[in-house]
């Protein structure tokens, strides 16, 4: 399964919130999608669909495939603590979300794109993997030739989070990665514990 590069709206509409952020065409059409829209008749949800909606939507919302998704699950298992709180805290360490978290980019999907295309640095080092799992105390900036960008000005221009648990330097354009978040800092609508329970079956 390649990833998904489809329209946005659509998915946000299924999960019925704006997962991927601002969205003027989900504002107009916040009902499921699909040729009777509104006035389709749909029965009550089984556990097992209810379970599999709420990893569809945090797949989606991370831009994390199965294989990968699965792989993290089981890191989160083997560690001690609250699996599905650890889950969560594993998605948000990734590199391309410390990127989106830090406005250098406006979406995960942009920010995916600005590190395959080796744009951002990790402690001074090009790193161009994604996935990347950074650890407290990690910089991560723009590299300097990439300053000048004009997709990365409009971004953190436009950008106005703060999150507790990263710091950004404007100067610079580089951030550090404070710490890892604790689950009431990530601002995700994301029933972890339903994943939890559909991988344990």
């Amino acid at each position: 399964m390649a990833r998904y590069t489809g329209p946005k709206s659509k998915i946000a509409r299924k999960f019925g919130e704006a997962i991927f952020g601002d969205d003027k065409s989900f504002e107009k059409k916040n009902y499921p999608p699909g040729q009777h829209g509104n006035n389709r008749r749909r029965g009550k949800k089984s556990e097992y669909a209810v379970q599999l909606m709420e990893k569809q939507k945090a797949k989606y919302t991370y831009g994390i495939l199965e294989k990968q998704f699965r792989n993290i699950f089981a890191n989160a298992k083997r560690k001690e603590g609250v699996t599905g709180e650890i889950l969560l805290q594993l998605c948000e360490c990734r590199l391309d979300n410390v990127v989106y978290r830090m406005g250098i980019a406006p979406s995960r999907r942009g920010a995916r794109q600005l590190v395959s295309h080796r744009h951002i640095t990790v402690n001074g080092e090009l790193v161009n993997i994604p996935s990347y799992t950074l650890k407290a105390g990690d910089v991560v900036g723009v590299r300097e030739k990439s300053k000048s960008l004009q997709v990365i000005k409009d971004s953190l221009d436009a950008n106005s989070n703060v999150y507790e648990w990263i710091t950004w330097n404007a100067e610079k354009k580089e951030g550090t990665f404070v710490s890892v978040p604790e689950r009431l800092q990530i601002p995700e609508n994301i029933k972890e514990q339903l994943i939890v329970e559909l991988y344990s079956k």
